[in-house]
């Protein structure tokens, strides 16, 4: 094999794993399907499209924030993040939604093991 082939295969090699890594950068976090859906419904923060991609709208005050494309689904994970922690609590078997002034809005049920870690590790709770 020439030195030409090599440099040739070396770059395809380096720019294919590059990609890949980048890739997986950019995605956020896996979720539990069926808490984390339950969740969102009480969640202030949504997903709003515009012209240049998507904005991050608290739909409590109107405030708009338009991170870079490529943080975009991190960005709004860590704003959820920041409200799981201060308004939802796990006693026992069940998740409580607080709502602004911690009166309970509700109650949802855990169902097995797994969403019990994913709130540990995704809310910290």
């Amino acid at each position: 094999m020439s030195v030409k082939k090599g440099l040739i295969f070396g770059f395809f090699f380096a720019f294919l794993v590059l990609g890949v890594v980048s890739m997986k950068r950019a995605m956020p976090e896996a979720k539990e399907e069926r808490i984390y859906k339950a969740i969102k419904v009480y969640s202030p923060y949504k997903l709003e499209k515009r012209m240049g991609g998507l904005t991050i709208v608290n739909t409590q005050n109107g405030t708009k924030e338009q991170p870079v494309s490529a943080d975009i689904m991190h960005r709004f994970d860590e704003v959820e993040k920041a409200w799981g922690k201060s308004h939802l609590q796990v006693q026992e078997n069940e998740v409580i939604v607080s709502g602004e002034n911690n009166q309970t809005v509700v109650r949802i049920f855990i169902e097995n093991e797994k969403e019990r870690e994913f709130l540990k590790k995704f809310y910290g709770i």
